[in-house]
C-alpha cells in the first residue's frame, strides 16, 4: 500500500517542474529563436544601396558585396568592410523610421 502512494506523489512533485520548463520555454526561449531567424533573414535580404546601422552604431549605405558573409558600407569616413552579422535589424529599422516629434 506504501509503495503506490510514493509512486503518485512521485509524479505530483515533477508536474510543478515541467510546467516550469514549459513556461519558460514558450516565454523566453522560442521568442528569441524567432528574433534571431528574423535578424538571419534581414542580413540576408539587405541589397545594394540599403542604408543601415551596424550593431557598434555606424551609419552608412551598403555598396558593395564581397561573398556571401562581407558587405562594404559606405560612411561619412570612407568605405568600411563588415560581416554580415554586424548589421542590426533593430538599429537599420529604428534609423530608418521617422521619428515623431512632440
Amino acid at each position: 500500500m506504501m509503495i503506490l502512494q510514493a509512486s503518485s506523489g512521485g509524479l505530483g512533485s515533477m508536474l510543478p517542474f515541467l510546467a516550469m520548463i514549459v513556461v519558460i520555454y514558450f516565454f523566453m526561449i522560442r521568442p528569441q529563436m524567432q528574433k534571431q531567424k528574423k535578424e538571419k533573414k534581414f542580413q540576408l535580404e539587405i541589397a545594394k544601396g540599403s542604408k543601415v546601422v551596424t550593431s557598434s552604431g555606424i551609419h552608412g549605405k551598403v555598396v558593395e558585396f564581397h561573398d556571401d558573409n562581407t558587405v562594404t558600407i559606405e560612411t561619412g569616413a570612407g568605405k568600411i568592410r563588415f560581416e554580415r552579422s554586424a548589421i542590426s535589424m533593430e538599429l537599420s529599422k529604428r534609423y530608418l523610421t521617422p521619428v515623431e516629434k512632440k
